[in-house]
This record gives C-alpha cells, structure tokens and sequence, in this order.
C-alpha cells in the first residue's frame, strides 16, 4: 500500500513538473478538453430532485453541493467520494503536486494537460473527471481539500451519519467519547435517528474543556475561550 502510494505521487509529481515546465517556456499547444470529448459511462438523470442534506457555503461548499448532486443523481456517491480523497491525501503529501494546483500563473491549456495526463494513470470515476476538468478550467484546483471534506461531510449526512469533531485539551478516553456521542445524539442539535460519528484531536492551547464542531455549527466550551472573554470584561471595566 505505502510503496503504490510513492509510486503513485512520483508519477503524480511528474506530470505536474513538466506541465509547469512547459507553461514556463510558453508553450500553449497542449490539448483542451471540453465538455463535449471527456466521454463517460454515468448518465445522470437530470430531472431527479435531490435534497442537500447539509448547508454548505463558500466557494469550496458550493462546488461540494454541486458535485454531490450530480453524484447522487448518477449514483457514483462513493466512487466520486474515494476519487476526492485520493487527490486530497496526494495533494497533502506531495508539495509539487500542491503548489501546481494553487500557482494562478499556470495557463488552463497546462492545467486541463496535467489532469489529462494524470487519468491515465488511475481509474478515476467519469463524474469525477468532470469534475476535475471543471475545477482545472475554473482555476480552482488548489480548493480540492475543501471540497473534499464539504463533500465528505454530504456524503456522511446523505448516509444518516453526522461528523462531529471534538477539540480537547487531552486525549480523549473511550468512555468520554460515547458519553460525548450520546449527549449530542440526545441533543436539538442532530436530527432524531442520526449516526453520531465522533472525531477529536487534543489542542493543549485551549487548556481544558472542549469545541466542538457540528455540521456547520461550532460551539466552544474551551477554557481558553472563558479567559479570553474575561480579559474582555475587564478591559471594558478599566
């Protein structure tokens, strides 16, 4: 698994390197790819309605919801879920491959190149392709995290299932953390029947208590917080 993985992002990395190289030297002869040539075996029912499960906002949120729609009317939920995640965990590990995507001086004729070159060597859903090839003409190849965790975050919603991440000042125990999932299971918070999925990381600058984020919602019990609007109240008092 970890030597694909470094297989994978040296071939990833490559064609990043000579699609920057030849944008550096001008070259503006690389093919382009249109809506009309990306071929594809999913055929989305475009008539079919689909709730959004969550609200998502932002540039990355919005792109998330609209690849989450088509997805669910091709139904490649998961494939296109599985595709995302690649590019993300990719584009977290391999610095080449990352500032290729955020640098707004590459030409789109190298960013639509690049993608071209990279679904040679995977077996990426069509929808996801699409996707891909929107985001490279669009320039907005380096939100592909974002969009990945919003996407994410519909994905697990669409299922009955709500991620909740708890920031904590020490590692969570397992008692806490069911004590935690029950709590907000029995909150106003969650829909009636949800599958709390709880996450957590420990943050030692908050001290102690926690925060929590829920859909896209966010509370914060930290102790840090409570220090904060205390030196608040005396400023305003001298």
């Amino acid at each position: 698994m970890w030597r694909a993985e470094m297989c994978r992002r040296s071939s990833w990395a490559m064609v990043m390197a000579k699609a920057w190289q030849s944008s550096a030297l001008g070259l503006r002869g690389m093919a382009s790819v249109t809506s009309t040539d990306k071929g594809g075996s999913s055929s989305p029912d475009k008539g079919k309605h689909v709730d959004v499960p969550l609200p998502m906002h932002g540039v990355a949120g919005k792109y998330a919801e609209a690849l989450f729609v088509t997805a669910v009317r091709s139904n490649t939920l998961d494939p296109v879920r599985a595709d995302l995640e690649q590019m993300a965990s990719v584009a977290d590990m391999d610095t080449l491959f990352s500032q290729f995507m955020k640098d707004p001086s590459v030409p789109k004729p190298a960013r639509m190149k690049a993608c071209e070159e990279i679904f040679k060597e995977t077996k990426f859903n069509d929808v996801s392709k699409n996707f891909m090839y929107v985001l490279a003409e669009n320039g907005r190849l380096g939100w592909i995290r974002s969009i990945y965790k919003n996407y994410h975050d519909l994905f697990l919603a669409h299922r009955g299932e709500l991620k909740v991440e708890a920031i904590t000042a020490l590692e969570f125990t397992a008692a806490e953390k069911e004590e935690l999932k029950n709590a907000v299971a029995g909150s106003s918070l969650v829909a009636k029947g949800a599958n709390v999925i709880i996450t957590s990381r420990v943050d030692r600058s908050i001290i102690g208590g926690f925060k929590l984020s829920i859909g896209d919602k966010s509370i914060d019990l930290s102790i840090e917080r409570k220090i904060l609007l205390m030196e608040k109240v005396l400023a305003e008092a001298i």
